[in-house]
């Protein structure tokens, strides 16, 4: 098994096509597909279903793309770290909840780059898809929180999908608002108050619990809720129907405008206040690439982190 024939499956199973697949490499096809012919002969398995459809992975074949990306992305990282570089197109990809410091860094990071060397994505996304991605290698890094109702649950999904919670910062509830809301010239705000106000929230999908929740208090009573996909509809929502929605206060304006404000949530007995603990995950025992690093340094520094 070489490093070449990892790089041939994964890129078989991305573009789902052995002829794309060999454009993709500068391979002839009768080349690759002899290659990925000795590599299952000397694994004793099948890696992938070959149709007029098209090529998709068996089970088996499921299994190792997960192990052959472990290891490749630690190759790349490597030759990024030591090597003298090539000619292919390095990757680096980022999962997370619907944060703009996250976006906000994620550009900073890539202003560092020429873009017509790299391949870059970033995906605001589900918490539970922020898990799988990572876990996957569909990204290097991914960007969550948790508090004291989600963390039991929450660890046990990280332990579960093999990542490892990095902590970030630690933050209290606000209430982001349009900034002509009715209640945005309050200094604090109570949960009482915002009985009137529809509460926005980000969907989890169909089968989503409130420890995926993306907002703090997700287990509160709410008399009114809409839910949303992503963070310009969540701001649209908020300017249109006075929404809210309760926050880690750390808002970049530079991405959501000054249209709207972070008021501090104060709590009582019955809805108490609670510190979310945001960090990043990562797959255990990896080595980050220098853009990873780059990625977490820029967050820090929008943090305010030394």
């Amino acid at each position: 098994m070489t490093l070449t024939q990892l790089n041939y499956v994964i890129t078989i199973a991305e573009t789902k096509s052995f002829n794309k697949a060999a454009e993709q490499l500068y391979v002839s096809q009768p080349s690759l597909t002899s290659a990925m012919k000795e590599l299952e002969k000397e694994l004793g398995i099948t890696l992938f279903h070959r149709s007029g459809r098209g090529v998709t992975l068996t089970n088996d074949g499921v299994e190792f793309l997960l192990y052959a990306k472990e290891v490749y992305s630690q190759y790349e990282a490597l030759l990024e770290r030591y090597g003298k570089g090539g000619a292919y197109k390095k990757k680096f990809s980022v999962s997370t909840q619907h944060y703009s410091f996250a976006v906000k860094a994620f550009v900073d990071m890539v202003q560092e780059y020429d873009t017509s060397k790299y391949e870059f994505a970033i995906r605001e996304t589900r918490t539970a898809e922020v898990i799988s991605d990572v876990s996957t290698m569909k990204s290097e890094i991914g960007v969550l929180y948790l508090c004291d109702f989600n963390q039991k649950m929450m660890e046990k999904l990280l332990r579960s999908a093999n990542l490892t919670f990095h902590h970030l910062i630690d933050c209290q509830a606000y209430v982001y608002i349009w900034k002509h809301h009715p209640l945005a010239s309050e200094p604090y705000i109570c949960f009482d108050q915002l009985a009137d106000f529809p509460c926005l929230s980000f969907d989890q999908g169909d089968n989503s619990s409130f420890y995926l929740a993306e907002e703090i208090l997700s287990t509160n009573e709410y008399s009114r809720i809409i839910r949303a996909n992503d963070r310009a509809t969540m701001l649209n929502l908020m300017v249109g129907l006075n929404g809210y929605t309760l926050c880690s206060g750390i808002i970049c304006e530079e991405l959501n405008g000054s249209d709207y404000v972070a008021v501090p949530y104060k709590d009582d007995e019955q809805n108490p206040n609670s510190t979310m603990r945001i960090g990043h995950v990562t797959r255990k025992n990896t080595i980050l690439s220098r853009m990873g690093e780059q990625y977490i340094q820029a967050i820090k520094k929008y943090l305010n982190i030394t």
